[in-house]
């Protein structure tokens, strides 16, 4: 359904349908769903598009464990099953390549229980990791898929080799979308510009740079900055809705076949990637002073992929990378319409899994928007959220 119409637009001033604000993994999915529907789109970016957790280099895309099956993990399945095809579009389009690619993961199993727990999760994953037309196994073997990869030290009662899990280039994918959206008339991208002050009621945003739009509608995709966005439309709440945890990570020059596995390995993620490329990450920290610098703790990670993965042992380090990633207070993405606020909806919180789920998330805001139902697990829902966040 096209939507030609300028809705909210005040007399005198610019209008557009949707607003994004936020030029990340999810503000970038949800202004293309919705120029392709032919919405207006306008999103705006603070810094630049990708400055904020998107613009990484991990890009390891994997399931929650296929036991204790349950609505967000079905959630996920059929998003991280349906990227696929969303990026092969994408790249058509575009002619560019997101570097995207269904890998699989490797988990070594260190101690006995872990190959316990491996055997019966495999069940599991025969349940639940299919489609009509596709299956995905979760195989408990007892050598590496190659040589070293992991290391035979680290997986001395085997190792998982997960078949859904996949990869991409968090900065590939992004430039993808952006040059999709580029190629939209009826889609505007304002980089260097924030969000000064916003008037739900009014349809109306200024920004910092003096000028202001009127909008339909806004969605609030601005990674850690949209909790602070969100907070100044709401009503005080005990405890905020959402906080920043500190990530950081590295790449790495190796030979390293890239069509070999993820290997995730108690927090360690090693992601081959192209041209030579090996990502590791990365760290989860809840207390920091500097939320863009690298130090010892990445020191310690790269250390440990290297033995890991003995074919990293002199792999240089080529870049390192600190950044912030926007987990809310229920420890799930934040989706969907504002409980006060018609005009508004969320699109934050994705901590770890944004980019797995952003397309599905986008389709079912946008759905929302025109009338329809919000199909997210209940936990992702933002009344969920503000209910968590008023508990003492």
């Amino acid at each position: 359904m096209a939507h030609a119409d300028n809705r909210g637009k005040a007399a005198g001033q610019p209008g557009v349908d949707l607003l994004v604000v936020g030029g990340g993994v999810m503000g970038l999915w949800t202004a293309l769903h919705a120029a392709r529907s032919g919405r207006s789109v306008t999103l705006v970016e603070k810094r630049r598009i990708g400055a904020g957790a998107s613009g990484g280099v991990l890009g390891a895309l994997m399931a929650h464990l296929p036991d204790r099956w349950n609505a967000k993990k079905a959630f996920q399945f059929e998003a991280l099953v349906s990227l696929e095809a969303e990026i092969a579009a994408l790249e058509a389009e575009t002619g560019l390549s997101a570097g995207y690619r269904r890998s699989g993961r490797l988990i070594p199993l260190p101690k006995p229980h872990n190959r316990d727990l491996a055997v019966r999760t495999a069940g599991e994953a025969l349940s639940h990791w299919r489609t009509p037309d596709r299956a995905f196994a979760f195989e408990v073997l007892d050598r590496a898929p190659a040589a070293g990869w992991p290391a035979s030290a680290a997986m001395a009662h085997g190792v998982v080799h997960d078949q859904l899990a996949a990869r991409l280039s968090p900065r590939a994918l992004l430039a993808a979308l952006r040059a999709a959206l580029g190629q939209l008339a009826n889609v505007t991208i304002r980089e260097g510009v924030g969000v000064s002050g916003l008037d739900p009621h009014a349809g109306a945003v200024g920004f910092d740079d003096g000028t202001d739009l009127s909008f339909g509608h806004c969605v609030l995709a601005a990674g850690v900055e949209a909790f602070d966005l969100l907070e100044s439309l709401s009503l005080p709440v005990a405890r905020p809705l959402g906080s920043a945890v500190k990530g950081q990570a590295a790449l790495l020059k190796a030979s390293v076949d890239p069509e070999l596995p993820v290997i995730f390995a108690d927090g360690l993620y090693i992601v081959p990637h192209d041209d030579g490329l090996v990502a590791v990450g990365s760290t989860s920290e809840n207390d920091f002073t500097d939320p863009h610098g690298t130090d010892g703790l990445l020191d310690a990670l790269i250390e440990r992929a290297r033995v890991t993965a003995p074919v990293l042992a002199d792999a240089p380090v080529v870049e390192r990378w600190a950044g912030l990633r926007p987990r809310a207070i229920g420890r799930e993405p934040l989706v969907g319409r504002h409980p006060d606020h018609a005009r508004i909806s969320l699109m934050a919180g994705g901590f770890k899994v944004s980019f797995g789920i952003a397309h599905r998330l986008a389709r079912q805001v946008l759905n929302e928007i025109e009338g329809g139902t919000l199909d997210v697990p209940p936990s992702f829902a933002v009344a969920a959220h503000f209910e968590e966040a008023r508990r003492l």
